[in-house]
């Protein structure tokens, strides 16, 4: 008989949310350590972490009243919060996109003095770093995915134009270095190797 798989962490804080949203009320932490493993499979022992991350990401409202610690949340909060963090990781995204043309001009200014190698060496540098930023942003995105499709629909845009525009600087390396071997007959592993240019550098799917 296969041993029964545990709820991950992420699933728990969602099915907490989940339990918040449904109910509409306040509640203590024993109350939630009552009703959580019932209602949402949450073991008793890990309401209390559960629910503390959630306060500690803005997700969830607490508050002393009297003797007693008091948690809540409403779906309008979470919405608001999720355009927040949106709005946020948007923001980041708008600014890789101008740096990615700042880059892209720099390699079009290396393209004209091609004897500059140490530019283009760290222009291509740049180009590892940017896929790595757009690889976090796309998770980051991920993660708000039940939030404003408006909003979701506008970042998928800005990450189809960004990847277009690092294929396009890819594309000029690629030039580069076409030029390079018709013009002074070098061979392409000896261009790479001398321009510091990754032999698997190739365009984003």
């Amino acid at each position: 008989m296969s041993k029964r798989k545990g709820v991950s962490a992420e699933e728990k804080r969602t099915r907490m949310l989940q339990l918040f949203y449904e109910k509409k009320e306040f509640f203590s932490l024993k109350e939630l350590e009552k009703i959580a493993p019932k209602e949402k499979g949450i073991i008793a022992q890990s309401v209390k972490d559960v629910v503390q991350s959630l306060v500690d990401d803005g997700l969830v409202d607490t508050d002393k009243i009297g003797t007693s610690i008091y948690f809540w949340s409403f779906p309008s909060k979470a919405k608001h919060t999720r355009k927040r963090k949106l709005a946020d990781a948007s923001e980041k995204l708008e600014g890789a996109v101008k740096r990615l043309k700042v880059a892209k001009d720099s390699i079009i200014d290396a393209k004209v003095g091609r004897e500059d190698t140490s530019a283009r060496q760290e222009l291509i540098k740049k180009i590892e770093l940017l896929k790595g930023e757009e690889n976090k942003l796309i998770l980051e995105i991920q993660k708000y995915k039940d939030s404003d499709p408006e909003v979701l629909e506008q970042m998928k845009t800005d990450i189809k134009a960004l990847k277009e525009a690092i294929n396009r600087w890819t594309d000029n390396i690629f030039q580069l270095k076409s030029w390079c071997k018709e013009k002074f007959s070098i061979e392409e592993t000896t261009l790479n190797k001398s321009f510091g240019i990754p032999a698997d550098l190739d365009y984003l799917d």
